[in-house]
């Protein structure tokens, strides 16, 4: 099994498939396969080995995201994708540190991936955000809004749950939770 062989890189196809099937080993073939070439990248631009990683890890994200949600239409190699992605994310690490972000160095094609990276980070802005809401609401808000919204259970189940005497008092509670963590969430 561990031939040589086995460690190429994946095809374009082959990544999409197994990430659409949860697969693990796609994914770790995913990790190795661009690596070097991200690395290459960022090592040449005002980046060390732990920036390359971050923004590998941060790409890996948004191409795992775009496939998930099952629009993912490949308009280039996959590679150029992670490259564009990467490339993007740095940019705009760079502009934030505000280093030289003019002039960087290419070594592929680049296509523009803008959408796809905002995307992603309101996304992850937005969660952490929620979490943190989620934990100055208090119990039993916390666990309800969760139940509900994260793990999908019904009003029947958070009744049942929670011992309330109908679904009517279920929806209730819900409701003065989502107002309080509104008020928390936009306080923030």
């Amino acid at each position: 099994m561990n031939n040589g062989l086995k460690s190429s890189v994946p095809t374009d196809r082959e990544v999409i498939l197994g990430i659409l099937n949860n697969s693990e080993d796609a994914l770790n073939k995913l990790y190795k396969a661009y690596y070097s070439m991200i690395l290459q990248f960022i090592l040449n631009n005002n980046g060390n080995e732990d920036d390359a990683k971050d923004v590998y890890q941060e790409a890996i994200i948004v191409l795992y995201n775009k496939i998930k949600q099952g629009d993912f239409e490949l308009s280039s190699k996959l590679k150029t994708y992670i490259y564009s992605v990467c490339r993007r994310i740095w940019l705009k690490k760079l502009a934030q540190n505000s280093k030289k972000a003019g002039n960087i160095t290419d070594y592929e094609d680049v296509f523009v991936v803008d959408e796809d990276v905002e995307q992603h980070e309101e996304k992850d802005a937005a969660f952490v955000k929620m979490q943190s809401a989620l934990e100055h609401l208090g119990e039993p808000c916390k666990t309800i809004i969760q139940d509900f919204y994260i793990h999908n259970l019904s009003m029947q189940d958070i009744c049942e749950k929670f011992g309330y005497t109908n679904t009517d008092n279920a929806k209730t509670q819900k409701y003065k939770c989502l107002q309080r963590l509104k008020k928390i969430f936009f306080q923030h």
